[in-house]
């Protein structure tokens, strides 16, 4: 079966790590900025888990205290008092998600103070010196949780509703055409996933346009519009070979589908089940709005 018969294919079930046990288990949030731990935190109050937050100093958004039990700020660069932070309130599992955005780290001396690297962070710090690519360093930083008796668990587990699925999730259609072009590029996608290059392509007529790098694919989106101005191209997004979806699960979100209307993208094609729609409803509908169709490719 190729790619483009396999998006037309029912839902693959997901592979999830096993939950902690039912409610009314208290769970533990390590949060970074954005909105998904916002969704993480609504998600584990919907399933009756009371919420134990640690916020990370100016990153976490203003609202995830009021959804919260109980919450602490600490320090980004601090992970030794996360999990001692996270016991003292009763938690044994937790989540961690969120970006760190370093600019904010630097807007107040207050912030730069709480921001101090503590013992931990040094010792991470030297244990990655030749490898600190981001599994490795979520490897790490989940080790050191779990000596203050804190295991973390899959990031998706009380978003589920929010990742993608398979087959067309817009009104929008892609073309024969575009989905060509998908299942051409999808076995380009995944080798370099294979070889943890980055999470993202562009294709156009079986054309790659772009590979995304460390400039993440935002930046990578705007450089395919100025590559490719006649637009129609399409963005395949996946996870890396292996991933560990404990943190750093790959996303999309209203901006993406902004970002690729302005750069003239038609299509957005994720890997179902492995890749995060934040705000999920909400953002089919704005790419319905603005002419984008959203697939979601099966796994093989």
């Amino acid at each position: 079966m190729n790619a483009a018969q396999r998006m037309k294919t029912a839902p693959i079930a997901l592979s999830i790590l096993p939950d902690p046990p039912a409610p009314p288990t208290p769970m533990g949030l390590i949060a970074g900025s954005g909105r998904l731990p916002i969704l993480v935190a609504e998600g584990m109050r919907k399933l009756g888990h009371p919420v134990l937050a640690v916020g990370l100093s100016g990153q976490y958004d203003p609202a995830l205290p009021g959804l919260c039990d109980r919450f602490v700020e600490a320090g980004v660069l601090r992970p030794g008092s996360w999990g001692r932070a996270l016991r003292r309130m009763g938690a044994t599992h937790a989540v961690m998600v969120g970006r760190v955005d370093k600019a904010r780290m630097l807007y107040s001396w207050g912030l730069i103070l709480r921001n101090m690297p503590d013992l931990r962070a040094w010792r991470m710090y030297f244990r990655l010196r030749r490898d600190r690519r981001s599994h490795m360093i979520l490897l790490c930083l989940a080790e050191e949780l779990t000596r203050d008796g804190v295991e973390l668990i899959d990031s998706t587990a009380h978003i589920s509703d929010h990742l993608a699925h398979a087959g067309v999730m817009t009104d929008r259609q892609p073309t024969s055409a575009q989905r060509a072009s998908i299942e051409h590029g999808w076995e380009i996608l995944s080798e370099m996933l294979r070889l943890d290059i980055g999470q993202a392509i562009a294709v156009r007529d079986r054309d790659v346009i772009a590979v995304e790098a460390v400039e993440g694919t935002d930046r990578m989106i705007a450089r395919s519009g100025e590559l490719c101005r006649n637009g129609g191209w399409c963005l395949l997004k996946a996870a890396r070979a292996g991933h560990d979806r404990r943190s750093d699960v790959p996303t999309v979100g209203p901006d993406t589908i902004r970002n690729m209307h302005a750069a003239r993208g038609s299509v957005l094609a994720l890997a179902a089940g492995d890749v995060i729609i934040v705000d999920k409803n909400e953002t089919l509908a704005l790419a319905d709005r603005l002419g984008i169709a959203v697939i979601g490719v099966p796994a093989v």
